[in-house]
C-alpha cells in the first residue's frame, strides 16, 4: 500500500514470473476484498504513524475508495504492533465513525485481529475486514477452496458461495 496504486500487480507479476506460481499481495486482496463486498466507502484502523497512515489512505483512494475515517494507534517500532492487545483495538474501533460507511478495514498483517473481526461485525453491522482476512481470503479464491469459515466475518464466510 505504501509504494502507491498499481504496485500491488507489479509484485504480484513479477512473483509469478520469477516462480511460475500464482501470487497475491496483500495490498492486492484489500482491493479486490473490498471490491467483492461492494464497498465503496470505507473506515479504516491502523496501527501506523500519520505519514504511514497518510501512505494507506492514498492507496485506497487510489483504488477507488473513498475513506470516511481512519483512526490510528501511531506505533512506531513493529515489534509493538504484534503486541497489540485486544482491548487496544477494542477502543479504537470505538471512537471510529462508520456510520456512512459500508466496509471496516484493519491494516496490518502484524496487528493481531482476526480473532476480533466477527465481534465487531456484530457491533457495526457492516462487514470488517483485516489485511490477514483479505490475504486469507484471496488465496482460498485462488485455490477454489469450497467452504466458508465461519467465525471470523462475512467476507471468510462467504469462501465458495
Amino acid at each position: 500500500m505504501f509504494r502507491g496504486v498499481g504496485h500491488d500487480k507489479l509484485i504480484e507479476s513479477r512473483i509469478e514470473r520469477l516462480t511460475g506460481k500464482p501470487a497475491i499481495s496483500t495490498s492486492g486482496a484489500v482491493v479486490s476484498a473490498l471490491r467483492f463486498l461492494k464497498a465503496e466507502r470505507v473506515s479504516v484502523i491502523t496501527p501506523y504513524i500519520d505519514e504511514l497512515n497518510v501512505l494507506e489512505e492514498r492507496f485506497l483512494v487510489g483504488n477507488g475508495f473513498k475513506v470516511m475515517d481512519l483512526k490510528s494507534l501511531n506505533i512506531t517500532r513493529n515489534v509493538d504492533i504484534g503486541r497489540v492487545a485486544p482491548d487496544a483495538i477494542m477502543n479504537l474501533f470505538s471512537k471510529l465513525d462508520y456510520s456512512s460507511s459500508d466496509a471496516i478495514f484493519i491494516s496490518c498483517t502484524n496487528m493481531p485481529t482476526l480473532n476480533l473481526i466477527d465481534k465487531l461485525e456484530r457491533v457495526a453491522v457492516i462487514p470488517v475486514l483485516s489485511s490477514n482476512s483479505a490475504s486469507m481470503w484471496a488465496v482460498l479464491k485462488r485455490l477454489n477452496y469450497g467452504f466458508g469459515i465461519k467465525g471470523y466475518g462475512r467476507l471468510l464466510a462467504s469462501i465458495g458461495n
